[in-house]
């Protein structure tokens, strides 16, 4: 019981009174279970010759790519305890259980138990909790067995030691293995032999046995380290001893180089030098996500995995970024940091802090500086310390404000006076002097009010001033620098969020989201610079700050990369560089990112919970191979199903979705890998560059493809390319035989159309034929109907002539009867008067003459051939017409009048109207039919 107090009273001191160390360290990058989608515990890790990573996890054993999880559970749904890859093989164990796992064609893992062989050899309840590669067998280790399996032959020896065994071991080439209750043992030619039963071997439990510097070092779960040589046991002491006696160790790992990695149950990892001098200790309160380290591994990038009780975590022990994450809060956001006589200063929000700067050991507070800080400037030996209070200056760590009017956002040297400094304020700008060696502040340069966040000199007179909502303005001095004597904003370039400005290699530059533009003194104007801009097309621009460092580097931030550009060697000419790091990772604070150097090759970036620190000339990329880890095709709608890596696809025509996974195994937390694809068949240029690791194509064509991919790292591009050949068949009725199908039947269908074509122009042509007899026949009836109509004008035309000359005859006979009838009637007068026989002769032949009936049939005849069967048609009509009234028809045909068919009948008018008269009786016509115009209708 007192034992127990003494023991507990000791870890309360211990933890309590013990300052926290402040420690820069790797890298770490924290998986959840939520993340891996697996159980929480992870007992063992392993890696392939891909770099992939293998975890025995609680519910199976779990795979990483490095961007994808996937896991296979457990053959009998136990706890996964412990895997190793072994050649091509994934060798596992678990309750009851152990086999191996192969990589099938579709790039999934089957499994393989060789515990079915010897499963009545295998004691109840065990559970193999290491895998040991030796030679051409394989170590399965219980805490009842060691089952030694031989690859070539396939065949089991057992080894069942008496009293249950803790560890095996391997180390100077050969197997050990520890006993509970009889010490150490080594297997030769396949049989036991007690190395030592030595009371250390007895009562402690021995965690990893190895061989350091020609001695075995055995590393002990409750007492540490202990030296075994020549058959002596001492202690091996190291930096942690005292550390260790408060928790204890469960898994242990010798590094490659030979520090040496320790997992604890209750604080965390520990790594050591392999002369027990402590490097790193990384807990929860530090970093990791869980202080139980179940499982330690290094892959062959030399990252240090660590299985949690709850998690998996990697370091990047060899990365050359080192992270001080200070999760107390009392260091707060970074703004400033600068190296100033051998100390380190950082400038936050909540103060100015220092350290010694190659020494390890907390921050200090500079008491006074209380508040936010927003930069550090090292001038004549002086550290001045721009701060929300005003004007701070650092002498053996000790803060004496020189100015406190306004809060100063930074320093410049004056342009023509080294005793005099400008600082630029919330409100306008003021001038620093030393005056008997000491500074102190002179006066505020009136005309200009505007906050003054960044200016540079650009003459001996004159300033450029950016702010942030206003935009950039040129100011002129007057000589003493009292008074801005005029300041005009530039109507170009316009202000911009987070903009930033700064004097490089003697030039002025500004920055915003449109480009880098360069200041002409000549012109005092600015310009565009294409070759800066570039870094904004080719990422997402975030801030325009711009920040210089001693060597002449230009640095700034965009979304995915931490840039800067240089002088070349042996060229003018400014070089990009990258350092692949988004700014997701580098934590800063958007507009105030900083970044200073602190050594020749050490840049510290400051971040919202600390800062970053980057060896550049370390920054190196391996030369990565990109694997395509499986290939999943569908139907549309339907599952998904993984196909062959190995061979070339040939796929139905509705498997046409086709999936991709590829992957480059990068581990590191700052860096991450990107892609670029192209399928030949369908695109013509690689796909822009993206950190998906998965594409998918989607109603593919028929058609031969072939898809290739590559990778990048930082600015890196892999030298592999990924690649493989698929063909998507065609439909049945885009087939071959179909085509040729397609081809006959197109020939069958052009000589059905030929011969329908043939019948239909021959009818067209019949038609045609037909259609001009018709026509033919037509145009022959019309000139027979205009020869007809030319005959009938013609017939008209003699009518007509006839007609006339009917008319002429008739008047001329009329004309002479009148004439006959009035010489008689002057002869009878001639008569009566002298009763002449020879006048009356005379008279008797004129009236002959003039009743002849001779006359009248020339007449009638004449008139028969003009007016053809005028006579029948009236006789016909009108039967009771005598031959007098047909012939006083035929005069009124004529349309003669009454008094000149008198002559014509040798009556009188009056007589004539009387046979008219009759003649309208005769006919029957009603009162207003004239008859005339009755006779001339017919």
């Amino acid at each position: 019981m007192l034992r127990s107090f003494i023991h507990f009273s000791l870890l309360f001191l211990y933890f309590f009174t013990t300052p926290l160390l402040a420690q820069d360290l790797p890298p770490i990058t924290k998986y959840s279970t939520t993340e891996y989608g697996a159980g929480y515990q992870n007992w063992m890790i392993a890696q392939d010759a891909d770099h992939f990573l293998y975890y025995a996890n609680n519910e199976g054993l779990l795979e990483f790519d490095g961007s994808v999880w996937t896991l296979y559970p457990s053959p009998n749904e136990t706890i996964l305890r412990s895997v190793n890859v072994i050649q091509d093989r994934i060798y596992t164990g678990c309750y009851m259980e152990f086999g191996y796992w192969v990589r099938n064609k579709n790039g999934r893992l089957d499994y393989t138990s060789l515990s079915e062989k010897v499963k009545a050899k295998i004691v109840d309840d065990e559970q193999f909790w290491t895998i040991l590669d030796f030679d051409h067998w394989v170590i399965f280790q219980s805490l009842n067995q060691l089952f030694i399996y031989d690859t070539k032959t396939e065949s089991f020896q057992i080894i069942s030691p008496k009293s249950g065994l803790f560890k095996a071991y391997i180390a100077n080439n050969s197997i050990y293995y520890q006993t509970v209750s009889e010490g150490l043992f080594e297997i030769e030619n396949g049989k036991s032999k007690l190395i030592s039963n030595d009371s250390f071997f007895i009562t402690n439990k021995i965690v990893s046995l190895s061989q350091v510097k020609g001695a075995f070092l055995f590393i002990t779960q409750f007492n540490g380290f202990y030296s075994y040589s020549d058959s002596k046991i001492t202690k091996w002491k190291t930096d942690i001893d005292q550390e260790l006696a408060f928790s204890s160790i469960y898994c242990s790992h010798i590094l490659r180089d030979g520090t040496i990695a320790i997992g604890t149950v209750s604080n965390g990892i520990y790594v050591l030098s392999n002369d027990g001098k402590k490097i790193y200790h990384i807990n929860q309160n530090k970093g990791i996500s869980n202080n139980t380290a179940l499982s330690l591994f290094e892959d062959h990038d030399s990252n240090i995995w660590i299985g949690l009780d709850n998690g998996i975590n990697c370091i990047n022990l060899k990365s050359p970024i080192r992270s001080y994450v200070d999760k107390t809060g009392v260091l707060g956001t970074v703004y400033a940091s600068i190296v100033h006589q051998g100390n380190l200063y950082i400038g936050t929000n909540q103060g100015l802090f220092y350290k010694n700067q190659d020494a390890l050991g907390d921050f200090n507070f500079v008491n006074g500086t209380n508040g936010q800080v927003w930069s550090l400037f090292s001038y004549d030996d002086k550290l001045f310390c721009a701060h929300d209070f005003g004007t701070f200056i650092i002498e053996n760590q000790v803060a004496k404000n020189i100015y406190a009017t306004s809060g100063t956002w930074k320093f410049l040297e004056h342009p023509n006076d080294k005793n005099l400094l400008l600082q630029g304020n919330y409100y306008g700008i003021s001038v620093l002097e030393k005056v008997n060696n000491t500074w102190r502040y002179r006066n505020k340069i009136s005309g200009f009010d505007f906050s003054s966040k960044y200016f540079e000199s650009s003459g001996s007179d004159e300033l450029i001033v950016s702010h942030e909502y206003k935009g950039v303005y040129r100011i002129k001095m007057n000589s003493d620098w009292s008074k801005a004597l005029q300041f005009e904003a530039f109507t170009f370039p316009e202000k911009g969020k987070n903009a930033g400005l700064t004097k490089f290699n003697s030039k002025i530059y500004y920055a915003y989201k449109s480009g880098i533009f360069v200041y002409n003194p000549k012109t005092k104007q600015f310009e565009k610079d294409e070759n800066l801009s570039k870094v904004f097309e080719k990422d997402e621009y975030i801030s325009g700050k711009l920040m210089v460092d001693h060597s002449d580097k230009l640095w700034f931030f965009t979304k995915n990369y931490i840039n800067y550009f240089s002088f070349g060697k042996l060229s003018s000419e400014l070089k990009h560089s990258i350092i692949p790091i988004p700014s997701s990772m580098t934590n800063s604070m958007l507009g105030y990112e900083n970044i200073t150097q602190i050594s020749n090759a050490l840049y510290l970036i400051g971040t919202t919970d600390g800062y970053n620190t980057i060896a550049v000339d370390d920054l190196h990329f391996n030369k990565y191979k990109i694997h395509i880890k499986n290939i999943m095709v569908n139907k549309q709608n339907d599952l998904l199903h993984f196909v062959s890596l190995t061979e070339n696809g040939m796929f139905k025509p509705k498997e046409n979705n086709i999936t991709f996974n590829f992957t480059v195994p990068e581990y590191n937390k700052y860096v991450n890998a990107e892609y670029q694809y192209l399928l030949e068949g369908l695109q013509e240029d690689w796909s822009s560059w993206s950190t998906e690791s998965t594409v998918n194509f989607k109603n593919l064509n028929p058609g031969s493809y072939v898809f290739k991919v590559r990778a990048k790292i930082g600015s890196t591009i892999s030298e592999s390319i990924a690649s493989y050949k698929f063909e998507i068949d065609k439909p049945w009725y885009s087939s071959n035989l179909a085509i040729l199908l397609y081809i006959i039947l197109f020939f069958v269908l052009v000589y059905f159309i030929n011969k329908s074509y043939k019948r239909f122009y021959k009818n067209q042509q019949e038609k045609l034929i037909e259609e001009n007899n018709r026509l033919l026949e037509i145009k022959e009836l019309e000139t027979e109907q205009e020869l007809m109509r030319i005959k009938n004008q013609q017939l008209e035309h003699d009518f007509e002539t006839k007609n006339k000359e009917l008319a002429a005859s008739t008047m001329t006979l009329i004309k002479k009867n009148e004439l006959l009838t009035l010489i008689k009637e002057d002869l009878k007068k001639t008569s009566e008067a002298n009763q002449n026989r020879s006048i009356k002769s005379v008279i008797s032949t004129i009236s002959k003459n003039i009743n002849e009936e001779d006359t009248w049939n020339v007449f009638k005849d004449a008139f028969n051939n003009v007016d053809k069967d005028f006579l029948k048609k009236i006789k016909a009509e009108h039967t009771s017409l005598t031959p007098n009234d047909l012939r006083l028809c035929a005069y009124l045909r004529l349309n003669l009048s009454s008094k000149e068919i008198a002559p014509l009948l040798n009556i009188s008018v009056r007589s004539v109207e009387i046979k008219r008269y009759r003649l309208r009786k005769k006919m029957d016509l009603p009162h207003e039919q004239g008859l005339v115009e009755y006779i001339l209708s017919i």
